[in-house]
Parts: structure tokens; sequence; C-alpha cells
């Protein structure tokens, strides 16, 4: 999708989806043979529920009918969260992975593995877990020392509640 089209599509959309109390994450546009499908990605601090999904895509659906912002071939408008394994690139999005498993590729090369504790304007507090029958450790990352992360998906973790229990036992 060129830059002036996303540019244009997230101008016309983002505005309606703001007003459905969420945030626009991500918008692609894709071609599946003939077809194109245009990916509206988005997102809010308490997540997004199915209603809200579907109150936004109508709304969505309605203004790209009105406009000629697709063009005149056939589209699929598909609206989304952005998954259990989504990308952080955003302030928000730290904000919101609190208390989750995280992947970060640091600048320096090399990887981490850590939860994130605390999220201010400078950096994130993380607890790196323990290997090995050790106590896991809590270190401070800048936001510039961090190339990428991605939250991690957790099949087995214990929740608060649980581990509480444990200790009480």
């Amino acid at each position: 999708m060129s830059t002036t089209q996303s540019e244009r599509l997230r101008e016309l959309l983002e505005p309606l989806v703001t007003s459905q109390g969420l945030d626009l994450e991500e918008i692609a546009v894709d071609s599946v043979g003939r077809k194109r499908v245009l990916r509206v990605v988005v997102d809010s601090d308490t997540g997004a529920d199915l209603d809200q999904i579907a109150d936004v895509s109508r709304a969505l659906s309605a203004r790209l009918d009105d406009t000629d912002a697709m063009g005149k071939g056939e589209y699929t408008l598909e609206v989304g969260t952005p998954g259990a394994e989504r990308a952080l690139t955003e302030h928000r999005h730290y904000v919101r992975a609190t208390d989750r498993l995280v992947k970060f590729q640091l600048r320096e090369g090399g990887e981490l593995v850590a939860r994130i504790l605390a999220v201010d304007e400078d950096g994130l507090d993380v607890e790196v877990p323990g290997v090995k029958g050790r106590k896991a450790t809590t270190r401070r990352l800048a936001f510039p020392d961090i190339d990428k992360a991605r939250v991690q998906v957790e099949f087995s973790r214990k929740d608060k509640k649980d581990m509480k229990e444990e200790e009480e036992a």
C-alpha cells in the first residue's frame, strides 16, 4: 500500500475509530488473488470486545462506501485486534503489556525475556525470571535501548491469586 493511500485511509478512518473509544493501531491493504483486503487493527487500554469491533466495522464500512478511498474495485474489510503476540511500538503498547512476558531485542545486541512491571515516560522496569532455582531479578530498560519488543504467549502462567494461595499454604 502506498504511503499516500495509507495516510489518506488513516486520516479518513482514525476519527471514526477514536469516536468508538478505540485506537487505530494499523492499516494494511493486501492483495489476495484478484481481491484486495483492507485490514484495520484497533485496540484500547481495556481491550476491544466483539460488540465494539462490530460497531467500528459498520462505521468504517459506511464511511468507505461514501468515499473512493479504496478505488472502484472490490475489497474485503477486516477489523480486529492486535493479537496475542503483538509487537510493542508505541508507549501505550508497553503500558497495556504491563504484567506480560515480553521478548526484547536490545540495540546493543542480544535478547532479553522479562515481565513488564511498570512503565513511565523514559522506560520500563522489568522482572527477569530466575533460572535453575535462582530468584527473579529486576532491571531498568530505557526506551532508546530497545530495538524491538514482542509480547510472548504464556500457557502455564499462574495468576497473582494462585501465587498468593501457594504462599499462604
